[in-house]
């Protein structure tokens, strides 16, 4: 009888045990597997993060590359006359000079022929006006590098330093900007 006790406390020890090996493996296994899944998901989450993260990256450089473009399109058209006006700029100085020539005379041949002159300068004039073309003021004006070209100085004490004492060539700007500056003699105290 001892031995078929033993024999039936060891079933119970062994089904015990493979009860416990049972139960405990699943929970194991259901451990693993749970942290397996988190740490999947702390990566995919993190990965859409990062693509999120991207996407928003080139969204800004796309909305950023549109308003470059639209700006750069912008000027392109609100300048595009410059190069035809920087080339008419020059027939316009070449009529200022031959309008120097009249004298006070208006009954000699040169001054009937450069009446005809004075009409086509002021037409051409009226047509850089049109298209929003603006003659620099020089003489009298305060020096600034920007829209001036100082050519050479001048020393003149009844004028204040730094003021433009004479204009050789005109200057010009195109709806604002500067297409030539004006070539000037400053005046400098110092």
């Amino acid at each position: 009888m001892d031995n078929k006790k033993v024999d039936e406390q060891n079933e119970n020890n062994v089904s015990n045990i493979n009860e416990s090996i049972n139960n405990s493996e699943p929970k194991d296994m259901l451990e693993d597997v749970k942290a397996n899944y988190e740490a999947e998901l702390k990566k995919l989450n993190d990965r859409i993060i990062e693509l999120e993260g991207k996407v928003k990256y080139n969204q800004a450089e796309l909305i950023n590359y549109r308003k470059r473009k639209d700006e750069e399109v912008s000027n392109m058209l609100k300048f595009a006359n410059q190069d035809l006006i920087l080339e008419l700029i020059p027939i316009v100085d070449n009529f200022e000079r031959a309008i120097k020539l009249d004298d006070t005379n208006l009954d000699d041949s040169l001054s009937k022929f450069l009446a005809g002159f004075k009409i086509i300068y002021s037409h051409l004039n009226e047509v850089l006006k049109k298209f929003d073309v603006e003659e620099i003021p020089t003489v009298g004006c305060e020096f600034n590098p920007n829209i001036h070209e100082a050519l050479m100085t001048n020393h003149d004490e009844t004028k204040p330093n730094d003021i433009v004492l004479e204009c050789f060539t005109k200057g010009y700007t195109l709806k604002g900007k500067v297409i030539r500056a004006a070539k000037v003699i400053v005046n400098k105290l110092d």
